[in-house]
């Protein structure tokens, strides 16, 4: 994975830092692999808990864990109109878990993620990316992706705007897919961009459901991105 080493407990930021400087979540051949979901959020509990964060790990950890449908049934609410954010935990403050809910043929808009760092694993059925490049100016000019990626069930995929901004997109027109996101740090807005004029806008980050519940309607009805 082409980032830097570690984040940084203070602001949870990727910092330049070497392997012996870190703790013991470093090592990624000493993970015993999560059996359950719960197993995975407590040992990311743990992970987040250090001074410094290890990105390779948190991916393998994560990419360990096999997703089981009923462990996170209860968190997976669709909505006919839009993609959902189901949040599962909200990790002490350092990152929140969530499960996103794709119907058939529903995409995010392209978007930036706050200078966040973002771990993707796909829990049901299969998404594409779509990877693009800062628009330059603020001049008119389409978007064009420079990079597509399929992530099948299990895969786990990481993004950060170091790497340019994104489009996630579940491609099949007869299965839904789910997928398990973790954001650190949280954030509660991002930048959306329109593909065919490159211009951006913010937009609110809330959650369709929260610990299984849904969140009151109006208020953080969830929004595309």
């Amino acid at each position: 994975m082409e980032v830097d080493t570690c984040v940084q407990k203070e602001d949870v930021k990727i910092s330049d830092c070497n392997k012996s400087e870190m703790d013991d979540y470093h090592d990624t051949d000493k993970i015993v692999p999560p059996k359950t979901l719960d197993d995975l959020i407590k040992e990311l509990h743990k992970v987040f808990a250090s001074d410094k964060v290890n990105i390779e790990y948190v991916s393998a950890l994560m990419n360990m864990y096999k997703s089981n449908p009923k462990e996170w049934k209860k968190f997976a609410k669709f909505d006919p109109h839009r993609y959902t954010r189901n949040l599962v935990d909200e990790g002490n403050g350092k990152f929140n878990l969530m499960i996103l809910c794709w119907n058939t043929a529903q995409a995010s808009s392209i978007h930036d993620h706050a200078n966040s760092h973002c771990f993707l694993k796909v829990m049901e059925g299969h998404l594409n990316e779509e990877l693009f490049d800062w628009p330059e100016n603020e001049e008119i000019q389409e978007m064009k992706p420079k990079k597509k990626t399929r992530l099948d069930l299990n895969e786990v995929g990481y993004m950060s705007d170091k790497l340019g901004i994104h489009r996630i997109e579940n491609p099949s027109h007869t299965d839904n897919a789910v997928s398990l996101h973790l954001y650190c740090p949280p954030f509660d807005e991002c930048q959306s961009f329109d593909q065919f004029t490159g211009h951006k806008r913010n937009a609110a980050i809330t959650f369709w459901s929260k610990f299984g519940k849904r969140t009151p309607f109006g208020k953080e009805q969830s929004k595309q991105k």
